[in-house]
């Protein structure tokens, strides 16, 4: 019975050929943008995913409140794990993770440099291993890291230090100014994992452990924590409330400091946070996403539904037959389905050849490495089985319902009459609705373009154009030579001016730290940057009190921005000038020298922080070089060689301020490509199901028409006849679409400190758009069928 069912679909999907393309077009264009969509977000909701205590592990993070701000930070303070080791008795396991970084050497055995390479190191105590468990190839995970100055590496890095990862434990390196011994090689860590680790250096060997500062947290520093088996999260709410009291006891703490215990799952998904992986996807992002995908197949479904039930009374006289011949209604529902499922079956495996040719495209755009092997990952497979039921289902049971259900005595006759049955009120229902999708996402792609264009084009209040962040080494002996690099490196021809820094204005790396204002805590906290005196001068900043730095680096002065002093309530920045400022735990009263006009220190999504410069050129990590641009090589080329004759020891690296700028917008820039790609698809979708829907609604009445025109209708007046309901579904699509575009618009906007205004401008081009696409795709297939001759459509008449 199936191979008859199966071979009367293909004979009628045969006859039907071009209704056949466009639903199988429309379908495989729809499934292969699903595929894609799952394969990503599935590769997304696996970051560190593969730990036996996933669900058991957290990480703490810090929590400020004041009067008009929150402020989240996924770094602690330094004291907080011990703490919490003594104070938490529901926690099987507290690890600090300590990030830093500088230049690795090794020697072979003859004692010559053999690799000298900068790396990003973790400083991590034994505990930390406990919580993940890393795959160890060689070493003991719980003991290899007691010891100060060992280290445990990664596969990978320890066949780039020693040829072969076999022959490293037991090995040494230089690493700044210390000789570590390779105590341990585990596997290395999977590229959907929060925690880049390569290096883990003993934590019991880092300078700061014993740093007790409670209210000085760097984003560096973060905790993770495992819980005892049993325990629910929310049992540690009374205990850290306490674990609060204890160790938080300034009464004047500016803001109220909280730490959360947040899921590991949460790690990639929470920008409010981050990670050292710097790879965020928003939960917004997977729910837009999933949205999209909701929207292609609804939409495809939407011309499935509509060219089948169009096409239902060009076989009534066969389904007619079939039930006279003794058909039950249940058969010809399996028959038609049988179709359905043919088609969406062959639209699978067209949608399986586009997305592999898709792939490369995605991949390049998130720079991720997606796979779409189904033997790697056979839930793709188990995804893809399920679509071709849902999609079989969701667009064959209305059509095979209305044509099983003709009479046949009726159907015979070919007299069978959808309208009377709801069929052609549907078809409008469902065109409405599938512009309404169309026009939304037209919509959104319209204000996201229009979003990013102004984050490119907004004043920062600095000007980060063609300035290079040259990495500096921090050892004691290198710093003694920052004021030659500079000197030597500002008489390069082609550069302007250099500053010795912490970072540039804008920047994600944030120390937020207690302070106080004329001895007072004024109830907020402030970030801090290094700077000197050529810092403002060389990133365009304006001091609008008040004077710079002074060229005298032993002076200690601050200077602060606008938002400082707005938050403290004073009008005129003149005022602060002089004012005495006190940060974290120092007893130092040091003096306000200037005001800096306000700039936006992180993205547009934030508001601007207070801020507050020193002026320390010791704690620099980068020297700023503002250069010409009309020859940036061979200026960045005369730079590199100056500084590689100061520091031959050591590795040159370097970065510009604008692409610093770029990566933060990095999720705008991915969103934005995927909204216009998967719109543009929409859009076809949906004009080649209305291209099929005329044709076919134009066929249908040729007859009618001939006769309007042998009573003197004109080829221009058809054609407004065909034209004018299709016109009147659109605009009230538009009309539809317009309120809940707004809603979702706005809602995405409000993410954004600094984002356009909204008014009716995007939506009335959409609206414009769609009405003369469609204008013109009905007028295309009706003015063909308006000037078909009568006497041809008549003449069996």
């Amino acid at each position: 019975m199936f191979r008859l069912n199966l071979k009367i679909a293909l004979r009628n999907l045969w006859k039907n050929k071009g209704y056949t393309f466009i639903n199988i077009a429309g379908l495989s264009i729809g499934m292969a943008s699903c595929i894609l969509i799952f394969i990503f977000i599935r590769y997304q909701l696996s970051f560190d995913q593969q730990f036996v205590n996933k669900d058991r592990i957290y990480r703490v993070v810090s929590y400020w409140k004041s009067a008009d701000k929150e402020e989240f930070q996924s770094g602690v303070p330094r004291p907080l794990a011990a703490a919490m080791r003594n104070d938490f008795g529901m926690l099987d396991e507290v690890a600090a993770l300590q990030r830093s970084g500088g230049i690795i050497k090794i020697k072979d055995q003859s004692g010559n440099l053999r690799l000298k390479i900068a790396e990003d190191v973790f400083y991590i105590e034994p505990g930390f291993f406990k919580i993940f468990d890393y795959p160890w190839l060689e070493g003991n995970p719980q003991q290899a890291l007691l010891q100060p100055n060992t280290v445990a590496l990664s596969q990978k890095m320890a066949s780039i230090f020693f040829g072969d990862w076999h022959k490293a434990v037991g090995q040494t390196f230089q690493y700044r100014d210390k000789i570590l011994k390779v105590t341990g090689v585990f596997a290395d860590i999977p590229e959907n994992s929060s925690n880049p680790i390569n290096i883990a250096i003993a934590y019991a060997g880092y300078e700061n452990k014993d740093m007790k500062a409670w209210y000085t947290v760097s984003s560096s520093s973060e905790v993770y924590v495992l819980l005892k088996k049993g325990v629910d999260i929310a049992d540690l709410e009374g205990t850290k409330n306490a674990f609060l009291k204890k160790y938080y006891t300034d009464k004047e703490s500016n803001g109220k400091e909280d730490h959360f215990f947040q899921p590991l799952a949460e790690l990639h998904k929470d920008a409010n946070y981050g990670n050292f992986s710097r790879k965020i996807i928003e939960k917004s992002q997977l729910k837009g996403l999933i949205a999209i995908g909701v929207f292609l197949l609804l939409t495809a479904c939407i011309n499935f539904i509509n060219l089948s039930t169009a096409q239902a009374i060009s076989r009534s006289k066969e389904i007619g037959v079939r039930k006279v011949m003794g058909g039950r209604r249940k058969q010809l529902m399996v028959q038609f389905l049988t179709e359905t499922l043919t088609i969406t079956i062959l639209s699978l495996l067209i949608a399986c050849v586009l997305t592999e040719a898709a792939l490369p495209a995605m991949i390049a755009l998130f720079r991720e490495n997606i796979s779409f092997s189904i033997l790697d990952h056979p839930v793709i497979f188990v995804f893809m089985i399920g679509l071709v039921l849902l999609v079989s289902l969701v667009a064959g049971f209305y059509p095979a319902m209305v044509m099983s259900g003709f009479n046949p005595i009726l159907a015979i006759k070919n007299k069978v009459n959808l309208s009377n049955s709801g069929g052609v009120v549907l078809r409008k229902v469902l065109v409405v609705m599938q512009f309404t999708l169309t026009i939304v996402l037209m919509t959104g792609t319209f204000i996201i373009i229009k979003q990013m264009t102004y984050m490119r084009e907004k004043p920062l209040g600095f000007n980060p154009s063609a300035i290079a962040m040259v990495d500096i080494p921090g050892d004691s002996l290198s710093r003694l030579k920052y004021g030659l690099l500079k000197t030597r490196i500002l008489n390069v021809t082609g550069v302007r001016f250099a500053s010795l820094c912490s970072n540039g204005p804008s920047s994600m790396d944030v120390d937020d730290i207690n302070f106080s204002y004329n001895g007072k805590k004024p109830g907020f906290h402030v970030g801090s940057k290094y700077a000197d005196a050529d810092y403002f001068k060389a990133f365009g900043l304006k001091v609008i009190a008040g004077k710079s730095f002074s060229q005298n680096d032993s002076l200690k002065e601050y200077i602060v921005n606008e938002t400082f002093l707005k938050k403290l309530n004073i009008v005129r920045p003149e005022d602060a000038i002089g004012q005495k400022v006190t940060l974290g735990g120092s007893s130092d009263q040091i003096s306000i020298v200037g005001v800096v006009k306000d700039f936006n220190n992180t993205n547009l999504r934030e508001a601007i922080s207070p801020i507050l410069f020193h002026k320390d050129p010791r704690k620099a990590t980068v020297i700023a070089v503002k250069v010409n641009s009309q020859n940036i090589p061979a200026t960045m080329k005369n730079i590199e060689s100056i500084w590689n004759s100061i520091y031959p020891d050591q590795v040159y690296g370097t970065t510009f301020m604008e692409e610093k700028i770029n990566k933060y917008y990095e999720s705008e820039r991915v969103m934005g490509t995927l909204f216009k790609a998967f719109a543009f698809v929409i859009v076809f979708i949906s004009f080649i199901g209305l291209f099929g829907l005329i044709s076919f609604v134009a066929t249908q009445r040729t007859k009618e028409m001939a006769i309007r025109k042998v009573l003197g209708a004109s080829t221009l007046e058809l054609i407004n006849m065909l034209n004018f309901s299709f016109m009147m579904l659109v605009l009230l699509a538009n009309l539809i679409a317009w309120p809940i575009a707004y809603l979702l618009i706005d809602k995405w906007l409000s993410g954004y400190a600094y984002r356009i205004e909204l008014n009716s401008w995007p939506f009335l081009i959409v609206t414009s758009i769609s009405m003369v696409a469609t204008l013109l795709t009905v007028s295309f297939r009706s003015f063909s069928v308006a000037r078909t001759n009568p006497i041809n459509a008549l003449k069996d008449e």
